[in-house]
């Protein structure tokens, strides 16, 4: 019998329940998942931490120790540092991104929240999205978690999915509809 998930699938799930799990019991859920954030936008960030993290002939000893500078120069918290030490040891650090953003999705889904994708012509203010948010969140009754991008090739509106529902607002839909309406005279 054939399955849809992958090795990798399995395995960060695995993992993020894990760090879920061991966060919760904790009552360490709120600050693990802030660091968790906090390490994402510095691993997306840094090239040079992607290519650490996913060369495998890296010695596990220099790995704990470059980890262990990260975490203390970023002031992670115990639980993410020891968990970053099992990755390396057991030799999933390269699972890494996987595994953050499925702990993040995990404890989402766990708080109730919806996840949204927000494309919008221009950037908008930290003020615009919070207030957006808000009246979606309560619109819909449950809080809404945004996925949040700029395209300039909008021209200007936005194009917001939340779950099946698709709103497009756009200027570059309205002129594509514009355009399919005259070719059909």
């Amino acid at each position: 019998m054939s399955t849809n998930k992958s090795f990798s699938s399995e395995t960060a799930n695995r993992y993020a329940l894990a760090l879920y799990e061991l966060a919760k019991e904790n009552l360490e859920l709120e600050s693990v998942e802030k660091n968790v954030n906090e390490f994402l936008t510095v691993y997306k960030t840094s090239e040079d931490l992607k290519n650490f993290i996913k060369n495998p002939t890296q010695s596990q000893s220099i790995q704990l120790e470059i980890l262990d500078k990260i975490s203390a120069q970023m002031n992670l918290s115990k639980i993410i540092k020891n968990f970053l030490s099992v990755l390396v040891i057991k030799r999933r650090i390269f699972f890494i991104n996987k595994i953050f953003l499925n702990f993040l999705s995990l404890a989402s889904k766990q708080r109730g929240e919806i996840k949204a994708s927000l494309i919008s012509s221009k950037n908008l203010t930290r003020e615009e999205l919070d207030t957006l948010n808000k009246e979606l969140s309560q619109t819909t009754g449950t809080p809404i978690a945004f996925d949040y991008k700029v395209d300039e090739n909008l021209i200007g509106g936005m194009k917001m999915q939340i779950g099946s529902l698709m709103i497009d607002t756009s200027i570059k839909n309205k002129l594509k509809k514009y355009e399919q309406t005259m070719l059909e005279i």
